[in-house]
């Protein structure tokens, strides 16, 4: 079959792989309808590897080349055991993580701070394929009403929902979310849905903030020219929201973020970035601020398929373009040197 195979850094090539084997059990083999390019992928491809290990990953034993690709949306092809409500042939999409089942973490159900886990497409062949091997767990169904290729953006909506999640969002909450990218977009989406009144974005791009605006952000400001900590803190009677969600990375945007809070709101970081921050701890305590990470999810996954089929987020504006698999190189190159043109391609292989 063909796939779109990460070699190393600038190295990606679409090639012919093998197919996936029969699944063993934990795992199911899913047919890729759709598969969507996230900026994990891009900056494993930009400067890579970053969490794709070089050797074998200790639990799925796969080690590259392989395929990138884990937010994708497709059909059953095999079963490595039973989940009640799927059978073979059935649409589903996927919770990418891998878990092994055994840890104190995983024996709390929480499979996705996994000390051994890994994702389809970092530490196992990955989406952009023509098939794909994913957890057995992983597998969600869609009802005939979600297309695919809106199944392919349940994965980063997710990122988005848990975010919301971790804020402790709720039914008239102000809300800022600092970047208006996919995970700043994924979380707006979601606070809207969880019963936030207002909504403030924060991102130096024009299209993003119109796209902002167009999916139910209050005011969409420019942190190159605008003052958002004040222009937000008028705003809210000058009080301050009551939960701030970090989606860019940048940690100097986290120290931003504890002063622009409310007293007594919430701080979530979601962007991943690398870099130090530097705050003072009082910031927090006199004022009974609570500062929290936010990684990926956790069976968050169903919760958006149902808020999908309510009508409660209508994620058809997330999807930008979509393009042949075939075309996945040039798309990629396009991306970095672009990164805020598209909000998400999704990559789609030839039928068979």
């Amino acid at each position: 079959m063909k796939a779109l195979v990460w070699h190393g850094a600038r190295d990606l090539r679409y090639e012919d792989v093998d197919e996936p084997a029969p699944p063993l059990p934990g795992e199911a083999v899913v047919e890729v309808a759709a598969c969507g390019v996230c900026g994990t992928d891009l900056h494993e491809y930009a400067s890579g590897p970053h969490l794709i290990r070089p050797g074998a990953h200790p639990l799925t034993g796969k080690a590259p080349p392989f395929a990138l690709g884990h937010e994708l949306a497709g059909r059953v092809l095999a079963l490595g055991g039973e989940v009640p409500g799927i059978a073979v042939g059935d649409r589903v999409c996927v919770d990418p993580c891998w878990r092994c089942g055994e840890c104190w973490w995983c024996r709390r159900g929480e499979y996705h701070l996994c000390p051994s886990g890994g994702a389809v497409g970092l530490a196992s062949p990955g989406g952009f394929a023509t098939a794909v091997t994913v957890p057995l767990a992983g597998l969600v169904p869609l009802p005939d009403a979600i297309s695919d290729r809106v199944g392919a953006v349940v994965e980063p909506l997710a990122v988005g929902l848990h975010a919301a999640h971790r804020g402790g969002v709720g039914m008239g909450d102000a809300v800022l979310v600092h970047g208006a990218g996919p995970i700043g977009i994924a979380a707006l989406l979601a606070v809207r849905a969880a019963g936030a009144a207002t909504v403030f974005v924060s991102d130096p791009l024009p299209e993003r903030r119109e796209r902002a605006l167009r999916l139910g952000a209050t005011e969409a400001y420019d942190p190159a020219t605008d003052d958002v900590r004040r222009e937000v803190f008028v705003r809210t009677g000058r009080v301050g929201p009551d939960v701030v969600i970090e989606a860019t990375g940048r940690p100097e945007l986290v120290a931003s973020a504890l002063e622009t809070v409310r007293r007594g709101g919430h701080v979530v970081v979601a962007g991943v970035g690398s870099g130090s921050v530097s705050f003072d701890p009082t910031r927090l305590t006199f004022y009974e601020r609570s500062l929290v990470g936010s990684l990926g999810y956790n069976f968050d996954l169903p919760r958006v398929v149902a808020l999908l089929a309510a009508d409660r987020i209508d994620a058809a504006e997330l999807v930008a373009e979509v393009r042949p698999l075939a075309d996945g190189v040039e798309v990629f190159a396009e991306l970095c040197a672009e990164p805020g043109r598209h909000l998400k391609v999704l990559l789609e292989p030839e039928a068979a």
